[in-house]
Formats: C-alpha cells, sequence, structure tokens
C-alpha cells in the first residue's frame, strides 16, 4: 500500500497549534491536527481572556478557542482528537517524519509542535475544586479580576516573585507562602519583593487547604511546617507558580531540549535542531507564555515549514 506522506503535521491544539494550521492551510500545504488530551490546550481552563487583541469585551477561553479550530477548519485543515504517542523524526533534510497515534503511523515532510507547558500544581483536592474560582497559575492572565483584593502567591522562585510584584500593583495585599526559609528567586527579584510594601512574605508556610462558599475562594489554610501550627489568611485569590512543565516527553532525546525540557529553536526563527521540525508556542518559550505571543510563533512556524518545503523542489 501506498503510504501518504503529508506536507505538514501539527501537534497540539493552543493558540500556536491552530495559528499555524491556519497560516499552513492558506499556504495550500493541507494539514492535519492532532489534539493531544486537552483539546484547546491551557486557555480551556481560563475562564476570562481579556487581553486578546480583538476582543474588546472580552472572551472565554474555550470560546476563543473554538473560534481558532473553526478559523483552521474552514481552510481545510484536518483535525483529528488524538494524541501523538511517539516519534521517529528523521534528521535527514527532506526526509519523513513518522508520527505514531496509537497504532495508526502518521508520515510527513513536516512536523510543528504546538505541545504547549502545563502549570505546576500542589496537588491539593481544594485546587481542583476552585479552579476557575479563584485559584491559578497565571497572574498576568487573571490578575486584574483581583483589584483591590487581597490574594496569596505559592513559591520561592522567579516566577513566584514576578507574579507577587505584578500583582502588588493590583491587589489591596499580596501574601506570599514559602516552604523554606529563604527565597530562591534571583537577588533582584528578591529585592523587588522585599522592597514592595504591600507584599507580606511568610517563610517556612505552606498552602494545605483552600476553603470558601460556591467553590469560590474565601480562605487559605496554611501551616508553619517549623511549628506545625494553623492558620488561615482571608484571601480572594490564591496564586501557585512554583513553574510549568513543557509537554516534551515524547520528543526527548531526538530534539535538542533546554535543561528544563523546553525545545530550543534557533534564533528568530521556529526551527529545532532537525531539518522540517518546527516548534511553536509555550513549549519553547518559558519567558512570555501568552496566547498572544504563542499564535506568533504558531503563524511563524508554518511560514518557516512553507519555506523549507519550497527549497526542497
Amino acid at each position: 500500500m501506498e503510504k501518504n506522506i503529508l506536507d505538514c503535521v501539527i501537534v497540539g491544539s493552543g493558540p500556536s497549534g491552530f495559528t499555524a494550521a491556519i497560516y499552513a492551510a492558506r499556504a495550500d500545504l493541507k494539514p492535519e491536527l492532532y489534539t493531544g488530551l486537552e483539546p484547546g490546550g491551557q486557555l480551556t481552563t481560563t475562564t476570562e481572556v481579556d487581553n486578546f487583541p480583538g476582543y474588546p469585551s472580552g472572551i472565554t477561553g474555550p470560546e476563543m478557542m473554538m473560534d481558532l479550530q473553526k478559523q483552521a477548519e474552514r481552510f481545510d485543515t484536518k483535525v483529528h482528537y488524538e494524541m501523538i504517542t511517539k516519534v521517529e523524526l528523521s534528521q535527514e533534510t527532506g526526509g519523513v517524519h513518522k508520527l505514531f497515534a496509537g497504532n495508526k503511523e502518521i508520515f510527513a515532510k513536516t512536523v510543528i509542535i504546538s505541545t504547549g507547558a502545563t502549570a505546576k500544581y500542589l496537588g491539593l483536592e481544594d485546587e481542583k475544586i476552585y479552579s476557575g474560582g479563584g485559584v491559578s497559575a497565571c497572574a498576568t492572565c487573571d490578575g486584574f479580576f483581583y483589584k483591590g483584593k487581597d490574594v496569596v502567591v505559592v513559591g520561592a522562585g522567579d516566577t513566584a516573585a514576578e507574579e507577587a510584584t505584578y500583582l502588588a500593583k493590583l491587589c489591596r495585599k499580596v501574601t506570599m507562602l514559602v516552604r523554606k526559609d529563604s527565597f530562591r528567586a534571583s537577588k533582584a527579584m528578591i529585592h523587588r519583593v522585599e522592597s514592595t510594601p504591600n507584599i507580606e512574605v511568610k517563610f517556612n508556610h505552606e498552602l494545605i487547604g483552600i476553603e470558601g462558599e460556591n467553590s469560590l475562594v474565601e480562605r487559605a489554610v496554611v501551616i508553619n511546617n517549623q511549628t506545625q501550627e494553623k492558620s488561615t489568611v482571608d484571601v480572594h485569590g490564591i496564586f501557585i507558580a512554583i513553574g510549568h512543565k513543557p509537554n516534551t516527553e515524547v520528543f526527548a532525546g531526538q530534539i535538542d531540549l533546554d535543561e528544563n525540557g523546553y525545545i530550543l529553536t534557533e534564533k528568530g526563527s521556529t526551527k529545532t535542531n532537525l531539518p522540517g521540525v518546527f516548534a511553536a508556542g509555550d513549549v519553547q518559550d518559558h519567558i512570555y507564555r501568552q496566547a498572544i505571543t504563542a499564535a506568533g510563533s504558531g503563524c511563524m512556524a508554518a511560514m518557516d515549514a512553507e519555506k523549507y518545503l519550497a527549497e526542497l523542489h
């Protein structure tokens, strides 16, 4: 049987994946997109999106992803609700990449990886209960909803320090819970936290529970891990800032990753170390991590793939 070799396969279905699909489809690459386990990506766990250009009254994350998908499908992108479980990527220019969705084999001349990153949580049952009701992993996405209110930030690294100082501009008070007796953040970030008057840092404190009516956060339950003394902090928002994990397990060993598992791309492009393999969105961006930057890099990846294919002929 003649194997069907596609021009472009997109792995992942967040803003970068669907934007790549829109551009690739319009360039007549007839892309096929595999959504993975979380169709729509991280944005589907975000309720209101108010900072994406073009939506003056805001939009919910899931609605926005539906819009992006419809737009990609309008140009004949084929969407598969399946997960890529294994890859065998070619190292040759013009080589054919092989991907597997379970037992199904897929062959492609170009692959755009848009598998994103997953925010790390503490693993408390309460985090799930109050998700969307005051528990968030992104201050720049959700901080605005807590204007003039009190919030908690959990974490000790640069991300936590950055989220806390960002929230301090909007919120009445920010309480930072740091598990150890010191920060892990850089000196500059520690200085920013210490010089912000409305941030209170509680060292040796951990979040152990969340309380509130109707799945809306009202209190953080904390423990001092030195004295085992429990207490509550009255807050409306709890920001978990203990980092993100890029979804790159399936590509490890074939694509160059940095020490945290993010895909390394060539500066100013979406090219990886393998010809015909491109990466877009949060899977290769641990700095900005916004829907708009992910979408922008999805556009770049599709254009890079189109150029790569044109140069083969």
